[in-house]
């Protein structure tokens, strides 16, 4: 039996081609986990999720930003986060979307690679195709709200007008 290149996968994972989707595949370069630096706010942040996770501290708690910012790893900068939840600010949850628009619009803009795999994606859907994130991505069910992916349509449907 011939094995397919996506045998191995985790089979929670979409792999028919009808979607792009990208969590640590093809198209992970729109993870914000992928090894894509961003500068943003007068800084060059290792990845995007390191932006994305200093920005809950910017103002509450500075010394935490500097510690994402010295993060080794786009997991440790969000478990850093993920520990100080109680210094997040009371309105991130009605900023936290236009916040990771931007990082990610700076990424796009200064990575020809990612823009290059973005045009790739022609009309095609794009998802943050995680088993474990509802929000960002579509989640377990494949039913989450896939903030992440309809980021990256928006971005791309301003470059293909």
């Amino acid at each position: 039996m011939l094995k397919t290149k996506y045998q191995n996968r985790d089979p929670q994972l979409e792999t028919s081609g009808k979607i792009v989707g990208f969590y640590e595949r093809e198209f992970y370069c729109f993870s914000n986990f992928s090894s894509f630096a961003v500068q943003w706010r007068g800084r060059l942040w290792q990845t995007s999720e390191h932006a994305y996770q200093a920005a809950h501290f910017l103002k509450t708690a500075p010394k935490l930003v500097e510690k994402i910012y010295k993060a080794m790893s786009a997991d440790e900068a969000k478990r850093i986060a993920s520990a100080n939840k109680d210094k997040f600010p009371s309105d991130w949850a009605d900023k936290k979307i236009a916040i990771m628009e931007d990082i990610v619009r700076h990424k796009l803009k200064q990575n020809p690679y990612v823009m290059h795999k973005l045009l790739q994606t022609g009309k095609r859907k794009i998802i943050e195709d995680s088993p474990k994130d509802d929000f960002w991505g579509w989640g377990k069910k494949r039913n989450g709200r896939n903030e992440l992916g309809k980021i990256w349509m928006k971005l791309r449907g301003e470059i293909i007008k």
